[in-house]
C-alpha cells in the first residue's frame, strides 16, 4: 500500500509541476554551487512553500502555485561540461 500511495503522490506532483507559472522573468537570477555541483535558477527572492522532485532529480520550487525556482543537481554531469 505504501508504494501505491507514493506513486499517487508522485503523479499528483507531476501534474502540478506541468501547470506552474513564472510571474516575472525580470527577477531571474542564477547561482552555481561548484562545490556541490548544483545549479539554482531563481525567479525572485520568494521562499518556496512547496518543492517537487521530478523523475530526473530536478527540483522545482513553488510558492502559491507559481514557480519560484529550479534546482538542478549534478549540473556539470548533466550538461556534459567540466567544471574546474
Amino acid at each position: 500500500m505504501e508504494g501505491e500511495e507514493r506513486a499517487r503522490d508522485y503523479e499528483e506532483g507531476m501534474r502540478r509541476a506541468r501547470r506552474v507559472v513564472v510571474e516575472d522573468l525580470e527577477k531571474l537570477w542564477i547561482e552555481y554551487d561548484k562545490h556541490n555541483d548544483i545549479l539554482y535558477i531563481n525567479f525572485g527572492l520568494e521562499d518556496a512553500d512547496e518543492s517537487i522532485m521530478l523523475d530526473n532529480d530536478v527540483i522545482i520550487r513553488l510558492r502559491e502555485g507559481k514557480l519560484v525556482g529550479i534546482v538542478i543537481n549534478e549540473f556539470s554531469k548533466r550538461a556534459g561540461i567540466d567544471v574546474y
